[in-house]
């Protein structure tokens, strides 16, 4: 009895007392202790005695009990070659006493018991079945509810353990690994009809009962991750009970994320589920999506973005064929691309599906069944709402808009979605076209004689001009650059204090597209003069700097018949003053 206590004593000083010098001093004698041999039967007494728990002068409780999980785990893993036969027998019945007493919790501790128990089971036993052996000592939980989850515990860690012993472990042999994964396949029919029983019993919506669906899905993940769940015969998948307990899931707050966690996997993992999913797509549009959308739910419209992108980027084939499920899917996504959220993960999260979407619409051979002009009709108008959205999503918030401030920059979470958005943006000049992609740039100009410019929309289209420049020019578009000159005439006017707030972000965006169509706008001699201005001044910037410099640099090359003029270079060799 006394060395338990002097354990529990230890770990309660390490972690409450508020001398510095005796928390070092228990820590040192605790590490001393784990590497002695008392330390299996002192660990293993704590979890398991019901006779330590009642003594008056053991003070027993999380702390105590998970540090002898912890110690249990670690020796079993650096020191359980050595054990006989017989202790690893009395250890695994120990580990699975303690790992029913723990079933109702505190979960962390469930998991270490587990942890422990994958741990002997696969780093220990030389030989046999040890998965089947302990699939049969698991039986023996099955006989009550808190069984169960200790039982859904063990079945969520194993797996895990499994493909991380594959990967890592040195001690076991390629052989043994492979046999376990093997075993583990095996037993994958016994997992699914388990879980199965636990996701059909009584949902009375109690927030034990929602935790237990989490354990749930949290087991299923763990077995798909493992490659698993393609037991499960293709032709069952669409109305396998256990698909419909994960989308029932999904209206559930508490287990939503698992739930498509879960999905995402599967999607990643099983090339039929991605078909599967796009028959429910309505149900995931009409029934979550929308209603998220109205009540401006992020964290739902986030998941079904990440999944419904999944689903079309895992099938592009599926969705060049246009059924109605494949276009409520591209509809619902571009909802989630127009959403007007704080920050720019959503729409970021979706791009991937859109550039995989056109990279196989432009790769579609021309003659083919699928002939890519037939294709590129039916997507026109989803493209090009998607060009509007996303026109609208790379704009700075209201926060960055501030004329006031001196010193400002593009939010760092925009600048992320800019650089992810650039490969779209060829993507889509290159479906609509670069004529009808610059039509729809300029149209109306950049506003109004009679309102104030929208200078948000003017940055963000000046961004988008930049990202397709080279298209552009390789197509020989050519657009009104009376339009850029406009901008570079209005914003020449520097004021007496300087450039002041977003008009600098601005400035550089402008001197960017300056530069990346130099060629076509310094042909025009009335230009040159007004564009030395405008890019002299922004150099004095530091904001615009760098851009300014830059674009001088093109200029001055795509321009030098008109660079040499005496009243020209004066004012070059003034700026380099």
């Amino acid at each position: 009895m006394e060395l338990p206590l002097k354990v529990a004593q230890a770990v309660h000083v390490l972690n409450h007392d508020v001398q510095s010098c005796n928390r070092v001093a228990a820590n040192q004698w605790l590490v001393q202790f784990q590497q002695t041999d008392a330390a299996w039967e002192v660990a293993t007494a704590i979890l398991t005695s019901d006779h330590l728990r009642s003594h008056h002068s053991f003070p027993s409780d999380f702390e105590v009990e998970f540090f002898a999980a912890q110690i249990l785990k670690r020796k079993i893993q650096n020191e359980g070659y050595l054990l006989q036969l017989g202790a690893k027998d009395a250890l695994l019945n120990a580990l699975l006493l303690a790992a029913k007493r723990f079933s109702t919790g505190p979960p962390q501790l469930l998991t270490q018991i587990c942890l422990a128990l994958s741990a002997l089971v696969l780093r220990v036993v030389e030989h046999g079945n040890p998965i089947e052996k302990l699939f049969y000592s698991l039986q023996n939980l099955q006989s009550q509810d808190d069984g169960n989850i200790a039982v859904l515990e063990m079945l969520t860690v194993l797996p895990e353990e499994v493909v991380d012993n594959q990967r890592t472990d040195s001690k076991t042999s390629s052989s043994q690994k492979s046999h376990y994964c093997q075993e583990l396949l095996s037993h994958t029919p016994m997992v699914l009809e388990f879980l199965l029983r636990q996701s059909e019993k009584n949902f009375d919506g109690s927030i034990q009962q929602q935790e237990k669906n989490r354990k749930i899905l949290r087991c299923l993940l763990s077995w798909v991750k493992a490659g698993c769940f393609s037991e499960i015969p293709q032709g069952t998948l669409p109305g396998h009970p256990l698909l419909n307990f994960i989308f029932n899931s999904l209206q559930v707050p508490l287990s939503f994320d698992l739930a498509i966690e879960v999905l995402i996997e599967l999607v990643s993992r099983h090339e039929g589920v991605p078909q599967v999913l796009l028959c429910r797509v309505h149900y995931l549009k009409e029934v979550l999506l929308l209603p998220a959308l109205s009540r401006g739910d992020e964290k739902i419209i986030g998941g079904l973005a990440c999944l419904l992108s999944e689903i079309g980027q895992a099938a592009p084939c599926l969705i060049v064929e246009a059924s109605p499920e494949a276009l409520a899917l591209a509809d619902a996504l571009l909802r989630c691309v127009a959403f007007p959220s704080e920050d720019w993960e959503i729409a970021d999260s979706t791009l991937q599906f859109w550039s995989t979407l056109a990279s196989y619409i432009l790769g579609l051979d021309e003659d083919g069944a699928k002939s890519r002009k037939h294709v590129e009709g039916i997507f026109s108008s989803v493209f090009s709402a998607l060009l509007d959205s996303l026109l609208l999503r790379s704009q700075v918030d209201d926060s960055t808009y501030n004329d006031e401030s001196r010193v400002i920059d593009l939010p760092d979470g925009l600048v992320h979605f800019r650089m992810n958005l650039v490969e779209l943006l060829v993507d889509i000049c290159h479906l609509l076209g670069s004529a009808i992609f610059m039509q729809k740039l300029f149209i109306g100009g950049w506003g109004s004689p009679n309102l104030p410019i929208l200078w948000k929309e003017v940055e963000s289209k000046l961004f988008v001009l930049n990202a397709v420049a080279e298209v552009i020019i390789q197509d020989g578009q050519t657009f009104d650059s009376s339009v850029v000159m406009q901008l570079v005439t209005m914003l020449s006017t520097k004021p007496s204090d300087g450039l002041n707030g977003f008009i600098c972000i601005v400035y550089r965006s402008l001197a960017d597209a300056v530069g990346s169509y130099s060629k076509w706008i310094s042909a025009f001699k009335s230009n040159f003069r007004p564009l030395l201005l405008f890019l002299a001044i922004g150099i004095s910037e530091p904001l615009s700097s760098n851009a300014c410099a830059s674009a001088l640099r093109k200029v001055c090359e795509d321009a030098s018949a008109v660079i040499y003029e005496p009243s020209n270079l004066e004012i070059v060799m003034w700026i380099g003053e």
